[in-house]
């Protein structure tokens, strides 16, 4: 439940703003462009899924489509749910029970938030050509190896400042 109450907390403030960069943007770039203020909010994910897919017009066309549609179907963030949240984290007294209630039922609203969007990518990527989807496909896994070698410096970075941190036994061991 602890996992749930993070993400929940973790996700708000990132989603809640690239909502807001994506409920803003008026102008003509394509949906799936990134920039760098987006890319500040945590909301690069979106619009890196067709970054290097070199598209047609209409294609272009109908992702703004598919996206105008989306932005105007997409489930809101309820501000009176975080609200809700904020006053349980800023009670004199912590109710386990209620924090957990209240990040089950803002975790379920993002799992529909997250559900629509997937549905949204889904209609857009079956607009790309079968070369296109293998252009997708080799970015992606470009992007998911780099992931998998990001995860692997953290990790041994992790053990460098566990081996060089003495643990509290230790440092007790060494005072007596």
């Amino acid at each position: 439940m602890q996992k749930v109450t993070a993400l929940v907390l973790a996700t708000l403030l990132p989603l809640s703003a690239g909502m807001a960069q994506a409920a803003e943007t008026t102008t003509s770039e394509p949906a799936w462009h990134h920039n760098e203020s987006m890319l500040k909010h945590g909301y690069a994910n979106n619009e890196l899924m067709f970054d290097g897919v070199s598209l047609t017009e209409e294609q272009r066309q109908q992702m703004r489509d598919l996206m105008h549609q989306a932005r105007r179907d997409m489930p809101r963030i309820n501000v009176a749910e975080m609200e809700t949240m904020h006053r349980l984290i800023t009670a004199k007294n912590f109710d386990q029970a209620a924090v957990e209630a209240q990040a089950e039922k803002m975790a379920r609203e993002q799992v529909a938030r997250q559900v629509e969007m997937a549905r949204v990518r889904n209609l857009m990527y079956n607009l790309l050509t079968d070369d296109q989807k293998t252009v997708l496909a080799q970015k992606h896994q470009q992007r998911m190896d780099q992931l998998q070698r990001m995860q692997q410096v953290q990790q041994q970075n992790a053990q460098r400042m566990n081996e060089l941190q003495p643990t509290s036994a230790q440092k007790l061991s060494t005072k007596e």
